[in-house]
């Protein structure tokens, strides 16, 4: 029978659930994903570093745990909230199921409260700090201390150590990757377009990425405040002037921004789920993509050098940048999205088009 667990909120309210994975308490930053699917992917993206996430789809775990669709090694998020996990997966390629895979990862999990009800608190209030406890009554000192929670360090606790290298078959171009929290999927979409992709920690220098002689620059996503790594923005604006082809994704979309004198803030609850429509202004033409991000470019604060490529369509904060004294661009939302949608895995072809006509 499974033990009682209870989700504690910083202004105090309690959710009473059932614990399920790891049986520990722990505190972070709560957060909801709205998509249908791809919850293994969801589970295994650095960018839920420090953060607890409430999957809105009612039933989770149905297929299973499959180690192929993983996106990272191990997971980074804290703690996972969802209505009804399934016991009994099926599906051809499944190793294994949600509680297990929660318990060998030392991730905690709680179900069986009203995540429809959690989710309205969060897109009322806003992002929330949190704490999964096993006991329903709360002190003074505890809110205090969920009240203070940040989170830190959220790009060097994701990133590669050392550089590891993806070849394609006949691969005839060379591309950087920093690994900022990096989504092995986005690796994955440039070995496929015949890039041999060289995977490097977020702190590489300019020179040192330099000297490797790339064709072409991916900046990934990642967790955390992006403001926060001043050290890796002044890399990038050093890097920005040897006029490489770049493409940056979420975080290194707002790395390069920011590198650029553009300014970035914290949305109030982000945008997380495979539902967020994004208009390319160009074109008017709106794509369905997947997103999980916090924060966002303020488009008011962009250079003369850049020119919005891309809007939110439901709240018109900047979902993409191109510039026009460097050949590089990016995008808020992930176009290398393994559980869908693919309208914007063009961007990619986009990228390797760049990068051959500046050979």
């Amino acid at each position: 029978m499974s033990r009682k667990a209870y989700l504690i909120l910083e202004n105090g309210t309690v959710f009473e659930g059932k614990s399920f994975g790891a049986e520990k308490e722990t505190m972070g930053e709560l957060v909801f994903t709205t998509a249908m699917t791809g919850y293994l992917e969801t589970l295994t993206d650095p960018s839920y570093f420090g953060q607890v996430v409430i999957q809105t789809f009612p039933l989770i775990g149905n297929y299973g745990v499959i180690p192929s669709d993983f996106e990272s090694k191990v997971p980074s998020l804290r703690g996972y909230i969802v209505r009804e996990w399934c016991q009994a997966p099926s599906n051809f390629r499944c190793e294994g199921d949600l509680d297990t895979f929660l318990k060998e990862s030392d991730i905690p999990g709680i179900y069986g409260l009203d995540t429809r009800a959690l989710t309205r608190i969060v897109r009322e209030y806003g992002v929330l700090n949190c704490k999964i406890a096993y006991s329903g009554e709360v002190t003074e000192e505890e809110l205090a201390e969920i009240k203070a929670y940040k989170i830190e360090q959220a790009v060097e606790s994701t990133t590669i150590s050392e550089k590891e290298e993806f070849k394609a078959e006949n691969g005839d171009l060379n591309v950087v990757l920093m690994d900022f929290g990096a989504k092995h999927n986005i690796g994955r979409e440039l070995v496929k377009r015949g890039c041999n992709v060289t995977v490097v920690p977020a702190h590489t220098t300019a020179e040192q990425i330099k000297a490797m002689n790339p064709d072409g620059i991916m900046l990934s996503n990642g967790p955390g405040d992006p403001s926060d790594n001043t050290a890796i923005i002044a890399e990038l604006k050093k890097l920005c002037e040897y006029k490489i082809p770049t493409f940056g994704i979420c975080l290194g979309h707002q790395l390069l921004a920011l590198s650029q004198g553009a300014k970035t803030e914290k949305l109030k609850y982000g945008h997380r789920g495979a539902n967020q429509p994004a208009k390319e202004v160009e074109t008017g033409r709106v794509y369905i993509t997947s997103q999980n991000h916090g924060y966002a470019v303020v488009s008011d604060s962009m250079p003369e050098n850049a020119v919005e490529s891309f809007v939110n369509g439901n709240d018109d904060t900047c979902e993409g940048v191109k510039y026009t004294n460097m050949p590089a661009f990016s995008v808020q939302f992930h176009p290398e999205a393994c559980g869908g949608p693919h309208d914007t895995a063009f961007l990619f072809d986009r990228f390797i088009d760049l990068m051959k006509n500046n050979k």
